[in-house]
């Protein structure tokens, strides 16, 4: 449960730090949007090192299922946009990835 609160919180300050930098570049929004952009962004870097994990990769794989469903969430919630039904199918398609890497059974 730790592990997938953990994506959770990463994935809400990746996107939070990337839309950061979005707005200043395409949205115009202020040069200052930068700096809690950067600060978020090392907080989701801080973030993944707290998942329990013998390898990074593994741990960075995973967790592309739960940004994918996060960004679908800030979609609609912060740009108004519904999501679709392919966009809803293909995150479950990578939420059922990211738990065969996460939960599936190693020797």
């Amino acid at each position: 449960m730790k592990t997938v609160l953990v994506y959770i919180g990463a994935a809400i300050a990746e996107i939070a730090g990337c839309f950061a930098f979005w707005g200043w570049l395409r949205l115009g929004k202020p040069v200052w949007w930068l700096a809690p952009g950067l600060l978020s962004l090392a907080l989701f870097a801080y973030l993944l090192t707290l998942v329990e994990s013998t390898a990074a990769g593994r741990a960075y794989a995973a967790y592309g299922g739960i940004y994918i469903v996060a960004s679908l969430i800030w979609l609609w919630s912060v740009e108004h946009v519904r999501p679709d039904r392919w966009d809803v199918s293909g995150a479950c398609v990578c939420l059922a990835g990211a738990a065969i890497i996460l939960w599936g059974p190693r020797g």
